[in-house]
């Protein structure tokens, strides 16, 4: 793991000391293991090295291969090792001790531009092919690595993170009204739509997907993956299905592990991180490592307000995974006396743009302190399970029903539902009126749905100048159509790269701050397309939503934990009520920046005023649910963006 960065001057034009010597300095914040540059007259390459796996220890970055005329720079852990180096007929001495940065070296020399088609992992690089006089470098598929660029017709510069472009006295620090239109026009927690661009006006970034290529003068970014599965995959029983289900997986997260340090992970009472560490700690285990689990929990002087079907204490379920799996040394943090108001400022310093996962930040930020301390290098985490692994739903499971119903199914159905009663202790007399209604109502008409109906709040003018509904909607985003087609609307997720972009920027610049690098099984590349090549049915099959992982984890996750349909973990209930001690200041500067001048040129003050009316001056713990209260926070962490550029 690496933050690295460049310069190219196609202009022939040297490269003054001063400018490689600020990027370097810039990533000083940063923990590392090794700082290093190569540079001709006309390319620099630096790499602030922070060494994860165990070939990465005494790792050469930038290396400078003579024999080919290629240097690369590399923030890159790449997962199919063993498949690359048969390709690339790399000698067995060899392979133990190679790079992943030597080894994406390798396949650039062989594939060309091809060559991000044939990497499994998490990566960003840079190469100089000194006899084209070119720079070509890429991003892995879900971006789970950053990196940002600058260019004019004669200079390019790139960077891990955004800030140390600005040390360059040729790029302006100006804000990008169109990216900060999407940002507060986007109900949901994507940022932008446009995923070339960046909060600031002069910084590009390579999106997830995308490979770069920089000569004479010229930049070309272009796509090299799009996830599409066009074949149903066909298995002669469930247990062929459950089986293929456990290898792929299991694959993804041995090859997650490989570090020198120790493995941590995160762990809730849920299906996706469950699986991970059921995983995980066995694999450790042959290697005499223990797998470290990192829970949040919440404040000990929180009362739970929630509904029953929700658990805002997770804690019960994740002892009895850690109990069942073994090889688990288990830590429970409170974080007391923290909040995510307090975290602001460090975070949108952390970022280097505003963010919308307000509830969350604070105990992202405490495990990875906590960590940390703990020589963790990997963190492993669930966080793509809902799409892949885990995909499915009660509607999924409706919808399932109702086709058998309206295909005349009858006795699949009969079985289906006879499994479906069992689980949740209903009877077929109750089901079936519900499954008929639904399937005549599906047939008469389709009914238009809609959100939870956010509250538009950027300003109507600033909308206008930057046509920002028009282009959402020439992006394919939709505002507030709720999906009527579950399948559909998954594999557009998976060709949609503004979904990605959101946790690469989070995990990358959490990792460098703390040396730890996240790493998520559920969004391996093999186990995405895996999972969306499965029949629908394995989704729903037995009675139960989420089927393919509930049956596939039997005996490896605790009934008590695999089979709950009834609770589901909410993270976060304590937020409110963490917030109470400087909820007044809160409401204050809320009310202070709807009268800001500065502000309201991007944001409706009148509607930030409507909100304040609407939540009142109480810090009751139930506006947790509320939009209004997420509008609310997203304008507070907006106003202290761009009040810190100022």
């Amino acid at each position: 793991m690496s933050a690295i960065t460049g310069i190219f001057h196609a202009n022939r034009d040297p490269i003054p000391y001063d400018h490689t010597n600020n990027l370097m300095k810039s990533f000083s914040q940063y923990p590392s293991d090794n700082i290093n540059t190569w540079k001709n007259d006309t390319i620099f390459l630096g790499c602030h090295a922070q060494w994860i796996t165990p070939e990465s220890i005494g790792e050469q970055l930038p290396y400078y291969d003579y024999e080919r005329q290629l240097a690369i720079t590399a923030d890159a852990i790449i997962d199919n090792r063993d498949e690359l180096f048969t390709m690339l007929q790399v000698d067995q001495e060899q392979r133990k001790s190679m790079p992943d940065s030597h080894l994406i070296l390798l396949a650039y020399y062989k594939w060309g531009k091809e060559a991000p088609k044939k990497l499994l992992g998490d990566f960003a690089f840079m190469i100089w092919d000194e006899k084209e006089n070119k720079l070509f470098g890429a991003r892995d598929f879900s971006g789970a690595r950053t990196l940002y660029f600058y260019r004019n017709e004669g200079r390019f510069a790139f960077s891990t993170t955004i800030e140390p472009l600005f040390t360059l006295p040729y790029v302006d620090k100006k804000l990008n009204e169109e990216w900060l239109a999407e940002f507060i026009a986007i109900p949901t927690m994507v940022e932008a739509v446009d995923m070339f661009s960046t909060v600031y006006t002069y910084i590009q970034q390579i999106p997830p997907s995308h490979s770069i290529t920089v000569k004479d003068g010229k930049v070309l970014l272009s796509r090299y993956c799009t996830i599409e599965v066009n074949e149903t995959l066909k298995l002669k029983s469930n247990e062929e299905y459950e089986e293929a289900f456990r290898d792929v997986f299991q694959r993804a997260v041995k090859a997650r592990v490989r570090t020198h340090g120790e493995v941590g992970s995160h762990l809730s009472g849920g299906l996706d991180s469950g699986s991970v560490v059921s995983f995980a700690a066995p694999e450790l285990k042959k290697e005499n490592k223990r797998l470290h689990t990192f829970s949040y929990i919440p404040e000990d002087s929180f009362e739970d307000w929630t509904p029953n079907y929700y658990v805002a204490d997770e804690s019960p379920y994740i002892k009895e995974t850690v109990n069942h799996v073994g090889n688990i040394s288990d830590d429970y943090l409170s974080f007391d006396g923290v909040s995510p108001l307090s975290e602001v400022d460090d975070f949108l310093e952390i970022m280097e743009m505003p963010y919308k996962f307000f509830e969350n930040t604070f105990w992202l930020k405490g495990i990875n302190e906590h960590a940390q301390k703990k020589g963790i290098k990997v963190m492993l985490n669930g966080a793509r399970g809902n799409h892949s692994i885990s995909w499915g739903s009660m509607k999924l499971t409706y919808d399932f029903y109702t086709d058998m119903f309206k295909k005349l199914r009858w006795i699949s159905l009969y079985n289906e539902l006879d499994a479906y009663c069992a689980n949740y202790n209903t009877g077929k007399s109750v089901v079936i009126p519900f499954v008929a209604k639904r399937a005549m109502r599906s047939l008469v008409t389709k009914k238009k749905q809609h959100n939870d109906n956010f509250p538009v709040f950027i300003n109507s003018s600033f909308a206008e100048n930057t046509n920002v509904f028009e282009k959402l909607e020439a992006n394919g985003f939709s505002l507030y159509s709720n999906p009527t087609n579950l399948t559909k609307y998954r594999n557009n997720y998976y060709k949609q790269l503004f979904a990605w972009n959101k946790s690469g920027v989070a995990e990358t610049k959490l990792s460098l701050r703390y040396g730890i690098w996240n790493r998520d099984p559920t969004n391996d590349l093999n186990v995405i397309r895996f999972c969306l090549a499965l029949p629908n049915e394995q989704y729903v099959t037995g009675g139960l939503e989420r089927s393919i992982i509930r049956r596939s984890m039997k005996d490896y996750l605790p009934d008590e934990v695999r089979l709950n349909q009834k609770k589901r973990g909410i993270q976060g209930a304590d937020v409110v009520h963490r917030m109470k001690a400087d909820w007044n200041s809160l409401i204050n500067e809320l009310h202070a920046l709807s009268k800001d001048s500065n502000f309201n040129q991007f944001i409706n003050g009148k509607v930030i005023k409507e909100a304040l009316s609407n939540i009142g001056n109480e810090p009751k713990q139930e506006l947790l649910f509320e939009t209004d209260f997420k509008m609310l926070t997203r304008s507070l962490i907006f106003s202290r963006f761009i009040k810190q550029l100022s």
